[in-house]
């Protein structure tokens, strides 16, 4: 079902495209993450994979890569942290400045959930070649950006 507005072609086009988009995202995410233990937020788990993958993050910049504000971020580090998966330091030079690390069980914890979320995708978005997964990363990405057809890299 596409959007019942009645407006211009280019406002139904537009729309009709967020709607569908939107509703994929959420039933991917839905199915994908089912994998989730009880009591892990998908935020919870996305800051585990990203200090996984990055190594140690200023709260900052955690909270800029997983698009969240300071404040909720804060919350779900704390969570985190209140379940011995992360530390947290604020640093010497600035205190304002809060470094997120993983704990050993930390580690381990997200290094056996990543490789079941990682499947489980993967077998998601198997109804797609890879030419077209490459092809549907390209275009989320010019809209996540906000970048007209013609300024892509």
């Amino acid at each position: 079902m596409g959007t019942h507005h009645q407006g211009s072609e280019t406002e139904i086009a537009a729309l009709d495209a967020y709607l569908k988009l939107m509703r994929a995202a959420e039933s991917v995410t839905a199915r994908a993450h089912v994998a989730l233990p009880p009591g892990l937020t998908l935020t919870q788990f996305a800051a585990l994979e990203a200090l996984l993958h990055c190594g140690p993050l200023f709260q900052s910049e955690l909270a800029t890569k997983l698009l969240k504000s300071g404040g909720n971020l804060t919350l779900v580090v704390a969570n985190l942290e209140r379940d011995g998966l992360v530390t947290r330091e604020r640093t010497a030079a600035d205190r304002r400045f809060v470094k997120v690390a993983l704990t050993p069980k930390g580690r381990r914890y997200i290094g056996t959930l990543f490789p079941k979320i990682a499947a489980s995708l993967t077998r998601e978005f198997s109804v797609l070649t890879p030419r077209e997964q490459t092809a549907l990363a390209r275009l989320c990405k010019r809209v996540g950006l906000g970048r007209p057809a013609y300024a892509t890299s």
